[in-house]
């Protein structure tokens, strides 16, 4: 069987499981996946003619399990789960020229920009979740920074973390981002939230093992100064004086662009998805531009933040994906073979 034939599905794989949360058996799969690839003469990844890389937003159960925190259900109302199956499958069909996955892991604690405890009003009342904080929230004292929280925060200076947080809001504002948003406790370094939703991690381990190819995990978000939905940058660099708090992740910029191809997908196509591409697309334009070629965008592999009666990012993200496409990336689905996509040669 050649590189450049689709794969059946293991038999291990179990759609119907997307939703839940199991313990992988490591052992037993790691035994099933060195069979599967001798079987189908799976060569390792080291081997390949060219390197193709999976990069796999935010697949965490806080965002691909119902009624975790921040669920990402899309129009559909089961986004999160119809997406992972999709990728799943795709990964097992494909597992002869993927040659490196690389799941990001949004990583929070609860004090930080972002969460409720960072923030209160005049009456010491935390916000709600979704609440949108905005300048002149911030200049009108409708919100300001927690005092209690200082103290947890480095031992910052209450004035300190005041101007910062209106200099935050003034950065987001300015540079046409989304305005602070107080997301749900999610994605909490420790807590089952934070694990790779079962189904996914299951699927890069066995790929993991049949191809000999060490998943690579990428952790972002624990600044608590900074959302940090792209992988690539966090929201905010510096401080009101100029400093830096943060900086941009230009090792793995470095390592996704040394790729061949470079396919994305991931939980939530309106945030965490659409801004990591665009921090890609913004440094191979400062690089070359021709290598927008490299980048396929699996679109039934994502979906918007939909909170219905609340919020519903499906139309940002299209535009954001209208965009991408109309740069030189590729919008793909993943029922077409790797190799049939376009400019693809292995």
């Amino acid at each position: 069987m050649t590189a450049r034939t689709q794969f059946p599905i293991p038999p291990h794989f179990d759609p119907t499981r997307a939703g839940e949360i199991w313990r992988i058996p490591y052992q037993a799969l790691a035994e099933q996946a060195k069979s599967w690839a001798k079987r189908h003469s799976i060569q390792p990844a080291g081997q390949d003619h060219s390197q193709i890389c999976l990069l796999a937003i935010d697949l965490q159960n806080t965002f691909c399990i119902p009624e975790f925190e921040l669920f990402v259900g899309g129009r559909s109302g089961m986004g999160a789960v119809e997406d992972n199956v999709r990728l799943c499958e795709f990964i097992y069909r494909n597992l002869g020229v993927i040659t490196e996955i690389i799941p990001t892991m949004d990583t929070h604690t609860a004090m930080q920009i972002f969460h409720a405890a960072f923030w209160v009003d005049d009456v010491g009342e935390n916000p709600a979740p979704m609440t949108m904080i905005s300048v002149e929230d911030i200049v009108q004292g409708k919100w300001r920074v927690n005092p209690a929280i200082t103290y947890s925060l480095a031992r910052r200076d209450f004035t300190e973390l005041q101007n910062f947080a209106l200099h935050y809001a003034k950065r987001l504002s300015d540079g046409g981002k989304y305005p602070l948003t107080i997301w749900p406790y999610h994605a909490m370094l420790g807590g089952i939230g934070h694990a790779l939703a079962a189904i996914v991690e299951e699927t890069c381990f066995f790929h993991n093992l049949a191809r000999s190819s060490q998943t690579h995990f990428e952790i972002k978000g624990g600044n608590p100064l900074t959302e940090n939905y792209s992988v690539l940058s966090p929201e905010v660099l510096d401080n009101p004086a100029g400093g830096p708090i943060a900086a941009k992740n230009t090792r793995l910029i470095d390592k996704l662009i040394s790729f061949d191809v470079v396919i994305i997908a991931g939980q939530a196509k309106s945030h965490c998805v659409a801004w990591t591409i665009d921090d890609l697309l913004t440094e191979i334009q400062a690089k070359n531009p021709t290598l927008t070629q490299r980048v396929y965008l699996l679109e039934d592999c994502t979906s918007p933040v939909v909170v219905p009666e609340v919020v519903d990012f499906t139309e940002q993200s299209n535009n954001a994906f209208q965009r991408f496409a109309d740069a030189g990336m590729h919008v793909v689905q993943s029922t077409t073979a790797i190799t049939d996509w376009p400019g693809i040669i292995l």
